[in-house]
């Protein structure tokens, strides 16, 4: 993987879920699309990973993310597709391809980033939200 560092400071990885329902096979052009039609500039993450563990690019790293109120000019935004069952109820919707990509794209950015936190979308006190569906925090300790 051949990232692009940020000209931005960064302090956060942010993780997100797009609230797709499990096994709905999402891209980043789709949810390029939904943000365009809530009148924002394009998508508002970093990066995408599919359901097949392909870690699509989203919006420039050199570009303020939208992604988490507050937060975004010191904050690169991960989204992965799913996030919600059937009735778009939170749920941890990750498949194996996708957490090995989660991991791989954590510990490059790592590399470019070694002091930023990795966080969830909802360990931020602006969030009022489930998302990623799960916790970031605990899993990614590690890296």
């Amino acid at each position: 993987m051949n990232l692009k560092k940020s000209i931005r400071t960064i302090k956060y990885l942010v993780i997100h879920c797009a609230a797709t329902p499990e096994g709905r096979n999402d891209k980043a052009k789709d949810i390029d699309r939904w943000h365009k039609e809530r009148g924002w500039a394009g998508i508002g993450y970093n990066y995408v990973i599919d359901l097949d563990g392909t870690v699509e690019p989203g919006r420039d790293v050199d570009r303020v993310p939208a992604q988490v109120a507050g937060h975004n000019k010191n904050a690169i935004g991960i989204c992965y597709i799913g996030g919600a069952d059937k009735n778009l109820k939170a749920k941890d919707t990750r498949n194996p391809a996708q957490k090995k990509s989660l991991i791989e794209l954590l510990k490059e950015l790592r590399k470019l980033y070694p002091t930023a936190q990795i966080l969830g979308h909802r360990d931020f006190a602006s969030a009022n939200t489930t998302c990623p569906s799960f916790d970031a925090i605990e899993e990614y300790k590690n890296i």
